[in-house]
């Protein structure tokens, strides 16, 4: 096949590997090489890395016929993390290899969109006729053929999206897969089970086929050792005893176990070392064990090296190329090629050689290897396994005290927010949650980067570069032509507002009327009886606030003067509208009721129905559903608080004998009957619904949700034990008080460790007893705990809080039923020493390789507060939901230059950002429990009007708003998520508390 072959590498065969793979970074004008390896197969017929220390002639025996592929050896956590295009682009030919391979095992639908994403990249937008030709002849992974109609519906939904966004878009997509980056080898474990280990950033992951089973995270590992074809984890002694827990796994054979021992090594190295280490020094007598040691950058060093622009920056450039499929390998009608400097370029005609592989050519007289780089469509999948001559019977790598100094995910986050080009979030992405596809999590202390991402999945588009293009930065000129257009006007921009709520409300309805409902209907696990209660009532609220919507940007329209109508003035208002629509909308109170019963039937189905629980798990998953599933229901009954408020600040702001006064004032009056007399269906679904998250969020737990309970704060404090002052997480309701910490699963859920029934609790101030800051003491009937917060005002909300719900747990009149499913293990006095096992009973509890762990949950608010080391309560929840905003916000970085248009909507102590009000899902998210709000200084140099400032410990962004109205109101939403002060005192204001 005509492929593009880049300049001939000499080398001479006794220079070190690393030279060689230096040399390929070169041609390709590579800076981010160190994720990248070169493997080839040895005379034992081994897939074995190219040693970077080791002489080329001591590796490659028969250097005529061996073939060295240039593949992905290191996965981040998030692709973020990776800054160049042209190293992203890499990454994504290495996912496609896997795909087409049948490594990269995922569901159909999964599968369809990284096909997608794959073809946009190809071919360009999309046309149907062109999508069906192209995927006949080109084939992306097995039983292609059953998912093409799939890959085209959501190719339809790529419109406009660039090779580089596709790229990006296929790793956003790939690295929330279990088998992403994942090279599989095979062992057994002692009871002769066969399993399959892997290495990956966060440590060592156990597979049962391509279902994983169990991780063990660096954190809780204290050495990596094997003898012989034994491969032994030793993990961390408990405190309580003096011996250490030893895992041990039978590999094939002596040079399997070493090659799997030495990726671990590197892997270690690279994710959790500031640098790299130095060389043992050589025994004078004997050796013991293996010298191999990880040669090359860590990716701390690849991340401050590109940040700090200490390479020469060449411009990466694609162009489409028509190519043919030449042999049995298929080759895309329409080819990426990849473009770099070359020193005597060249095309040629290759016939025998497999695509992006390095092909080792005869060497010359003077013992040189000379080496063609090709890069083509496809990569081939590497296998993690390197191999070294024969020498002593074992080795063994220690990872002592490393866990706050070497603890990479930390330092990434002070790289993550680089303003280039194509990197993401500082990344609400999962390089922020320090969460990531392969299980467990890398953050050991409650410092996290400030942006979280779902799972989770998530992500801050913030760099991203689907948010970095050219067109998105807007001019001074056009920004002053803009201004003279618009109205001045408070009650234009009041109508403004309502009008770009009302988008973000009828986009959250269409997750429940569009994507939910189809993806329920291509499925026969939720019961009829149960899809009559849920859509029917949702699909004609779809439809009235459509028509709503409509008149609302009309009547705009005639405000702004864009229109010929000659009763301009007569038609400055909304008043009007507003009463028409509020009126209509009295025809949906039972649908309003209906809700609450339909959030009832749908947890109670999904509690009998293991089938409807993953299809709904799976459907939180997804992008477009960005907030917990059951959240959408109650959309409608939090969207009357809205209009409600809108209607009041039209009123304060409208005098007595405005036109649009009395209009405006009677819509009130019908807004508000509507919300009180939905206000208690509100109020019971929003508890419900907080029981039903927390539910998933902790486990332990058999009866959480059940009547009569109610939330009222969660939060991170400090526990005092034995071992000092451990971080814990609260869960305080109205009869008892639970607290957590975070488990080693995938699935990142709090494990409960202790319950205190709040009947008969005392709370004491004892600061001065034990010598610890902002600290209570907690004594219930057989147990006293004491517990710390990072500041006053922290301790004063918990004191508050807990003291209310005692005297709530004293008149329902005794104790609570036992809430956790087994006994505690910590559940002793302090007298008596209290110590939390949780590090080793987490192990225990995860030493079968043969438990399932269920599937990473996103960002919700429980993690958000674990990580920012602070707490909420069910009156922020409350307050949040009267908060919420959507519009247009300009945004730039620290250091960066231009501004940025964004969609930005604000719900749940978080901002979602878009593209576009027309995006089905977010691109990316900022939780915002932690951060702080304040007016940029004169020394920053922020030359402009309505600019307010985010910044969390070294991360800053900058907003600009439109007009003083949408800046006065943004900084109003946003306060009330950042400034625990402020958002105190704005709760004293509210009625009584909801108890």
């Amino acid at each position: 096949m005509f492929l593009h072959q880049f300049s001939y590498s000499i080398l001479k065969l006794r220079a070190p590997g690393k030279a060689l793979l230096d040399a390929v970074c070169s041609h390709l004008n590579l800076v981010e090489g160190d994720y990248f390896g070169l493997e080839f197969q040895d005379h034992r017929k081994m897939m074995v890395w190219l040693d970077l220390l080791k002489p080329i002639i001591k590796q490659v025996r028969r250097p005529k016929t061996t073939v060295l592929k240039f593949v992905v050896k290191f996965f981040p956590p998030d692709h973020t993390q990776l800054q160049e295009e042209l190293t992203r682009y890499l990454f994504a030919l290495q996912v496609k290899q896997d795909l087409v391979q049948g490594k990269l095992t995922c569901n159909e639908s999964s599968a369809a969109l990284l096909i997608s994403h794959i073809v946009q990249s190809e071919i360009g937008d999309f046309d149907e006729a062109l999508d069906q030709e192209h995927l006949s002849k080109n084939t992306y992974m097995p039983q292609q053929e059953a998912l093409e109609e799939k890959i085209i519906e959501y190719h339809r939904n790529h419109f406009g999206q660039t090779p580089a966004e596709s790229d990006f878009q296929l790793l956003e997509v790939a690295r929330r897969l279990e088998m992403y980056g994942v090279r599989l080898h095979p062992a057994k474990d002692r009871e002769g089970t066969k399993i399959n280990l892997a290495v990956a950033n966060t440590g060592i992951l156990v597979f049962q086929g391509h279902t994983k089973i169990n991780a063990f995270n660096w954190a809780k590992v204290r050495k990596l050792s094997f003898k012989r074809k034994r491969f032994l984890i030793k993990l961390r002694p408990d405190a309580n005893s003096s011996y250490q827990d030893t895992l041990e796994f039978m590999m094939a054979s002596r040079d399997f176990c070493k090659s799997f021992w030495k990726i671990c090594v590197e892997y270690h190295a690279f994710f959790r070392l500031f640098e790299e280490p130095k060389p043992k020094p050589k025994p004078v007598l004997f050796s013991r064990g293996s010298s191999f040691r990880f040669s090359g950058r860590t990716q701390k060093q690849v991340l401050d090296y590109v940040k700090e622009g200490g390479h020469k920056k060449v411009q990466f450039e694609r162009k489409h190329s028509k190519l043919c499929s030449i042999r049995s390998l298929s080759s895309p009608s329409s080819d990426q090629i990849l473009e770099v400097p070359k020193k005597s370029p060249k095309v040629t005609l290759i016939q025998s050689c497999e695509p992006d592989e390095i092909q080792t050519l005869s060497p010359c007289k003077e013992e040189k290897l000379v080496t063609e780089v090709l890069i083509q469509h496809r990569s081939p999948s590497p296998k993690k396994v390197s191999v070294e001559k024969r020498g002593k019977e074992g080795s063994h790598l220690t990872i002592d005290g490393e866990e706050a100094a070497k603890d990479h995910v930390q330092q990434n986050m002070k790289n993550a927010h680089h303003p280039s080009t194509g990197s993401l979030t500082g990344s609400p992405h999962l390089s922020e949650l320090s969460i990531n596809s392969q299980g467990g999590t890398t953050v050991l202390n409650s410092t996290l980067s400030p942006n979280l991402s779902p799972d989770g999945k998530p992500s801050s588009p913030l760099i991203s570069p689907l948010l970095n293009e050219p067109i998105c930065i807007r001019t001074d000129d056009e920004e002053d032509s803009r201004k003279k257009r618009c109205p001045t006007d408070k009650a234009y921009y009041i109508a403004k507002e309502f009008s770009a709520t009302e988008c973000t409300y009828l986009k959250d309805l269409e997750v429940i009327t569009v994507w939910f409902q189809n993806v329920t209907n291509k499925d026969d696990s939720m019961p009829e009886q149960l899809k009559n209660l849920i859509f029917p009532n949702f699909d004609p609220l779809h439809k009235f606030h459509s028509s709503f919507l409509k008149e609302v940007d009309q009547r705009l329209v005639v405000w702004e003067g864009r229109s010929n109508s000659h009763m301009k003035n007569d038609n400055q208002k909304i008043g009007d509208v507003m009463l028409k629509n509020i009126q209509g909308m009295k025809q949906f109170t039972s649908n309003f009721q209906k809700h609450y019963e339909a959030l009832l039937e749908l947890e109670k189905t999904i509690k009998n129905s293991r089938k409807l629980d993953v299809l709904c798990r799976d459907f939180e998953q997804e992008k477009v559903c960005y907030l917990p599933l059951n959240m959408f229901l109650l959309r409608p009954l939090h969207r009357l608080m809205h209009y409600k408020q809108i209607m009041e600040r039209l009123c304060k702001h409208y005098s007595p004998n405005h036109v649009d006064f009395r209009d405006t004032r009677a819509a009130l009056a019908e807004i508000s009957e509507m919300v009180a007399q939905l206000h208690g269906t509100m109020i019971k679904m929003e508890n419900f619904q907080k029981l039903q998250e927390l539910r998933k969020d902790v486990t332990g737990i058999d009866n959480l949700v059940i009547p009569g309970r109610e939330f009222i704060r969660l939060g991170s404090l400090s526990k005092l034990s034995g071992k000092g002052l451990q971080q814990r997480m609260f869960f305080l309701f109205n009869d008892a008080l639970l607290y957590t910490s975070r488990g080693l699963t995938s699935s990142n859920q709090f494990k409960i460790h202790g319950q205190l029934p709040l009947f008969n609790m005392t709370v004491e101030e004892s600061d001065d007893e034990w010598g610890v800051p902002h600290c209570l003491t907690l004594r219930s009937q057989n147990q006293a705990i004491v517990v710390a917060a990072s500041s006053q005002a922290e301790i004063e909300k918990w004191s508050e809080d807990i003291q209310m719900a005692i005297g709530l747990a004293e008149k329902s009149g005794g104790p609570v039923p036992e809430l956790m499913a087994s006994s505690p293990p910590d559940g002793k006095s302090p007298e008596e020493g209290p110590v939390d096992q949780e590090s080793e009973d987490d192990l225990s509890a995860s030493r079968s390789s043969l438990e399932r762990q269920s599937p990473h949950r996103g960002n919700t608010t429980v993690h958000v507060c674990w990580h920012r080391n602070t707490s909420v309560s069910v009156i922020d929840f409350s307050f949040a939901v009267e908060n919420q905003l959507s519009g247009v916000l300009l945004r730039k970085f620290k250091n960066s230059n231009g501004w940025q248009k964004l969609w930005v909507v604000f719900t749940n102590f978080c901002l979602f950002f878009y593209k576009s009000h027309q995006d089905n899902h977010p691109l990316a998210s900022l939780p915002l429990l932690g951060y702080s709000l304040t007016i940029p200084s004169e020394s920053e140099n922020i030359h402009k009007d309505h600019v307010f400032k985010l910044h969390f410990k070294s991360h800053v962004y900058y907003f600009r708003a439109e007009n003083e109205y949408t800046f006065e109101r943004w900084m109003e939403v946003i306060r009330s998520a950042t400034d625990s002060a402020s958002r105190s005192r704005l709760l004293k204001h509210k009625e009584s508390h909801l108890y």
